[in-house]
């Protein structure tokens, strides 16, 4: 569901999740809504909230319980503090609403892109709902690598605003900065080989197409048995994610920054032929593309499906 608003400029919208009568109660008190608007900003934890709030925490405990029993608010993460484990919580949605009677039919008020069943579920009833990893441009990893691939993570995550209704801010991490509660609880977008993102290099094996380090990271395709082994090589590959198996990764990649250059590209001008799924099995969302330097001038500007 959307609230949805009109204006000069147009529309606006919001997520909302609908509660019932009886759970309005646990949103009208003042602290109740200063709680809602401090997580409306980001994930808390309750004692947290309580510092930010000058209150006690029992009184925010008290509301959380609530918020979290009426399905308002939700546990995103856990950390370890202190020798205990602060669970944080966030909204479900950035808004709520009561329904007093059926939806009717009514006019269509303005396009709402459902996007790609690709898409999913890292684009979720409008929202991102994934965690963007690209590689760290400072040397790092066992080759010392220094990565160029974020650039065109600019792109892509530009692409996938236009299949978003609610836009916050994007959920970016370097991969030397992405950990292990990052890695569980979150769908993964990783742009970037193994060479300069660590955690595509975890991620990896477990692909149907990969990067083989025996034949200095050239593309091996398990569908096939081929080796694809051009810089210009590139994979966008959309598998379970190794790490929890109700979460999915999108790795689009390549053997180095031309590779990732071709994938990005192949994402943003072929998108709908993208989405069929690898060419020897439409069932395993792998493909893997070569990108072309049409003008020759050094800089890749197309790309074409190998597989």
């Amino acid at each position: 569901m959307f609230l949805v608003d009109r204006n000069k400029d147009g529309f606006a919208s919001l997520p909302a999740h609908e509660i019932k009568p009886e759970d309005a109660k646990n949103i009208s008190s003042e602290l109740a809504f200063k709680i809602l608007k401090l997580l409306s900003e980001k994930p808390m934890y309750p004692i947290e909230l309580a510092s930010a709030l000058k209150v006690h925490e029992q009184k925010v405990y008290y509301h959380i319980r609530n918020l979290e029993k009426a399905g308002i608010i939700r546990v995103v993460k856990q950390e370890g503090r202190q020798g205990a484990v602060a669970k944080y919580y966030g909204l479900e949605k950035p808004a709520v609403f009561v329904r007093f009677k059926d939806l009717e039919e009514t006019h269509k008020l303005f396009n709402m892109k459902t996007g790609s069943d690709f898409l999913e579920p890292f684009v979720k009833d409008g929202q991102l709902n994934a965690l963007i990893v690209v590689g760290s441009p400072d040397p790092h990893g066992p080759e010392k690598a220094r990565s160029k691939d974020g650039y065109y993570g600019m792109d892509l995550a530009l692409f996938l605003g236009t299949f978003l209704n609610y836009v916050p801010k994007f959920y970016v991490k370097l991969d030397t900065d992405a950990r292990e509660e990052d890695l569980k609880g979150n769908n993964l977008i990783l742009i970037g080989g193994p060479v300069v993102n660590r955690v595509t290099g975890l991620v990896n094996p477990k692909l149907p197409v990969r990067f083989d380090e025996k034949q200095h990271w050239a593309i091996y395709s398990t569908i096939t048995e081929t080796s694809y082994p051009t810089d210009e090589s590139g994979i966008i590959v959309k598998a379970k994610s190794p790490f929890n198996p109700d979460k999915s990764v999108l790795v689009v990649a390549g053997k180095r920054y031309f590779g990732t250059r071709a994938a990005i590209i192949a994402f943003l001008r072929h998108f709908d032929e993208l989405a069929k799924g690898n060419v020897h099995d439409r069932s395993v969302k792998a493909r893997v593309v070569e990108g072309i330097d049409l003008d020759s001038d050094g800089i890749i500007d197309e790309t074409e499906f190998r597989e």
